[in-house]
């Protein structure tokens, strides 16, 4: 057998019992093991009882027409490739085969190569998605600890946390305030072999300049005024655990010289000592500023930050994550609704929209609190535009609401997808266009018909959403590879 073919097992569904021998010995000449049915509804009974790689499959059957079992397969979510075989050459059988699931075409009669080529190119690609659906089943996920997000720039958040999580080295996370700093850095502490020892956080904007050192270090009795006995700070605390320092560009200059000390050598005296402790700390800091600007500002020290700034990580804004807004905001809608002991069931269509087209300055704090308003203040089933609060609607009828406006309406989007299906770049009835042009048109229509949300027009043309994303990049990128593969 040729090292790049690929064995698998076929079930071959011809009437014709010469071709189907010959058939079966061209494929079990190159390793594949062959199943035959001679009717549609021996088929169907073989599909029931295992699993196969691909279906070579007769168009012209004596029990049912081909185009049956596509839609049996279908309607079953039997995920298994199909070749249709038949003596018609026509195109509109072609597509319909394609429309109904098929992955390629074959024409009657065949010669070996032809149908060897096909079979193991077809087996390839389904292998090659298989392990790219694996793949991404691992690493595209919907939510990661407790932060929330399907969009690829949290994908990339929640690589960089598994793979930095078990090292010793500082993480420095960046983000706007509201974005989940915090959360981020208790995954990492989570994800570490520090979990079952403390996480402590310090915000070294909430606390008072002359508190923070003992905040940080702890104080010994008399050490200052209002010191009338000895404590302990985070240093001591967070010993074998992790110490997560937020704001960390808020803190005083002289604290940030003895921060560094401490980071260097892993030892500190409290306040008012001068014995020095030794412990084991993993840092992670976080600030909403941009640290270089206030390194270059000179409000933050550059050997700090170079010390500290090991692990570089960002959180996004809200508006730079597409439809994580809206996933948040169901599973904030069903926390709160608890809590408030409401019974919410969703948002409407028009709210979805507005929330979509807000750009959320604060976050997923500014949403929460939204979404609270909504919940402790509006009565029913579904939170309704009429329950927005009014400082969301006034922030939307000054920035957003001429994009509202020009949204076109579903019936809107049906009619300009189908005047784009009709248009003079559609093959007319004598013409036949390359299949990935034919399939990028049917997923640009189905796209646009759900208003650029792409899982949801995933969902209506019963793929993956990573398989329309990987279209995508393929037209968007290189088209004329779409023609070749």
């Amino acid at each position: 057998m040729h090292k790049n073919q690929i064995e698998g097992s076929i079930l071959l569904i011809e009437d014709s019992l010469p071709l189907a021998t010959l058939y079966s010995e061209y494929l079990q000449g190159q390793g594949h093991r062959v199943v035959h049915a001679e009717n549609g509804q021996d088929a169907l009974v073989a599909l029931g009882e295992e699993q196969f790689d691909l279906l070579l499959l007769d168009l012209t059957l004596p029990d049912m027409h081909g185009f049956d079992v596509l839609r049996y397969l279908k309607k079953k979510l039997i995920d298994v490739p199909v070749v249709v075989v038949t003596a018609s050459d026509s195109a509109k059988v072609a597509m319909e085969a394609m429309r109904l699931g098929a992955e390629d075409f074959l024409s009657k009669p065949m010669e070996a190569g032809r149908l060897l080529v096909t079979v193991n190119n077809v087996l390839k690609q389904h292998r090659l998605e298989d392990m790219l659906d694996s793949y991404q089943q691992r690493y595209e996920r919907d939510h990661f600890e407790r932060l929330i997000g399907a969009s690829p720039v949290m994908q990339g958040v929640y690589r960089i946390i598994e793979s930095a999580a078990t090292s010793r080295a500082s993480i420095f996370i960046t983000g706007e305030s509201g974005t989940g700093k915090e959360l981020c850095a208790e995954a990492v502490h989570r994800l570490s072999d520090r979990a079952d020892k403390a996480f402590l956080t310090i915000n070294c904007a909430a606390i008072p300049r002359d508190l923070m050192e003992s905040e940080i270090f702890g104080h010994m009795k008399g050490a200052f005024t209002g010191a009338h006995t000895e404590r302990d700070g985070a240093a001591t605390l967070a010993d074998g655990g992790t110490l997560f320092l937020d704001e960390l560009c808020e803190m005083d200059l002289e604290l940030q010289s003895k921060l560094l000390r401490f980071i260097q050598s892993g030892t500190f005296q409290k306040v008012g000592s001068s014995v020095s402790q030794k412990v084991d700390i993993r840092f992670v800091c976080a600030t909403n500023r941009d640290p270089l600007e206030e390194v270059r500002a000179g409000r933050f020290r550059e050997d700090l930050y170079y010390r500290l700034h090991v692990i570089p990580l960002r959180l996004p804004p809200l508006r730079e994550r597409g439809s994580d807004c809206l996933l948040i905001a169901h599973h904030l809608l069903q926390d709160i609704n608890a809590h408030e002991n409401k019974a919410f069931q969703g948002f409407s269509a028009e709210v979805e929209t507005i929330m979509q087209a807000y750009p959320w300055p604060g976050n997923v704090r500014e949403l929460e609190n939204a979404i609270m308003n909504m919940v402790v203040l509006g009565e029913g089933e579904q939170i309704t535009a009429d329950m927005l609060p009014e400082s969301l609607r006034g922030s939307l009828q000054q920035a957003s609401a001429p994009a509202l406006s020009n949204r076109l309406t579903p019936a809107a989007l049906m009619c300009s997808a189908d005047s784009m299906a009709r248009s003079s770049t559609v093959p007319t009835d004598n013409e036949i266009r390359p299949l990935w042009m034919e399939e990028k048109l049917i997923i640009e229509r189905a796209i646009a018909l759900c208003d650029g949300n792409l899982p949801k027009a995933a969902a209506l043309l019963e793929v993956s959403a990573s398989t329309l994303y990987r279209k995508r990049q393929v037209w968007e990128k290189a088209p004329e590879e779409a023609l070749q593969g």
